[in-house]
Formats: structure tokens, C-alpha cells, sequence
């Protein structure tokens, strides 16, 4: 789905196309459009070398991430912290890597902060701050004085 902001939809992008089979030149499709030349010329080489499928939304997570944590460090990030009970600058110093790469790590695993357990058996014990209402409705009485 095209984000807000988006010029062109998939409507849009078959209007470039329509005008273009119509024999229409890529700087009148731009200027009548409000959107670059190259932004047209993209559009129609997508389409003849896809068909109707390029001019589809298209994802735009990495194919790849080639410098992702590995499961090694992700796993003794997470036996250090499940065994010893130590917040992200203390594992971070341990296995050297950055403190941040250590709370990502946490937040992706789903492990709640330091602040949030108990300090003697680890358990959860601190709700969410979310709340399903979070301004309740209180009826209040006008009491003559």
C-alpha cells in the first residue's frame, strides 16, 4: 500500500501507462501528473518489463541483512541476561558489543526490562503501562455547600 504521502498509486501508474500507450511524451505525463520525468520513465520501463505485476506496491525490507546479529551472540545475550539477571550495559561490556544491539535484542525476544521484575525471583511483577482506556469516565456529584 502506497504510504500517505504517495503521488502515485496503482491507478496513477496505469494512468502513466494509458497516456503513454496513447502516444503521449513522458514530460507531458510528468508536468500534467506533477511528478518527475524520471519518476514516468521508471514507471513505464517497470511495466514493460513486468507487465501489469510492476506496477504493484512493492515491499521495501532488504532481500537481506548481512549484518544482522548472529544467533550465537543472540543466544548468550539471552543466557546471560535469563542466568544472571543484568541489564544491557553490563551484558554489553561482557560479550563487547554495543549496548543498543543488546536491548534489541532483548525487545525482539520479547524480554521484558530490568525494572519490570522482581529482583529476588525475576517474575514479572509491574503491568504494562498500556491500558485498554486510558481516561475513564468519573461521574462527579456537585455538592452544595
Amino acid at each position: 500500500m502506497a504510504h500517505a504521502n504517495a503521488r502515485l498509486t496503482v491507478h496513477g501508474r496505469r494512468l502513466i501507462i494509458e497516456r503513454a500507450r496513447a502516444g503521449w511524451k513522458q514530460a507531458h505525463i510528468a508536468a500534467a501528473m506533477g511528478i518527475s520525468r524520471t519518476c514516468v520513465k521508471r514507471w513505464i520501463a517497470r511495466y514493460r518489463a513486468e507487465g501489469e505485476a510492476g506496477l504493484r506496491d512493492r515491499s521495501s525490507r532488504p532481500h537481506a541483512s548481512p549484518s544482522r546479529t548472529s544467533t550465537e551472540l543472540e543466544d548468550a545475550v539471552l543466557e546471560l541476561r535469563h542466568k544472571e539477571r543484568i541489564g544491557r550495559e553490563e551484558i554489553a561490556a561482557r560479550l563487547g558489543v554495543a549496548p543498543r544491539t543488546v536491548s534489541r535484542i532483548l525487545v525482539r525476544n520479547g524480554i521484558p526490562p530490568l525494572r519490570a521484575l522482581d529482583p529476588i525471583t525475576g517474575e514479572v511483577i509491574r503491568a504494562s503501562k498500556t491500558t485498554a482506556v486510558r481516561y475513564g469516565l468519573i461521574a462527579f456529584e456537585r455538592v452544595a455547600v
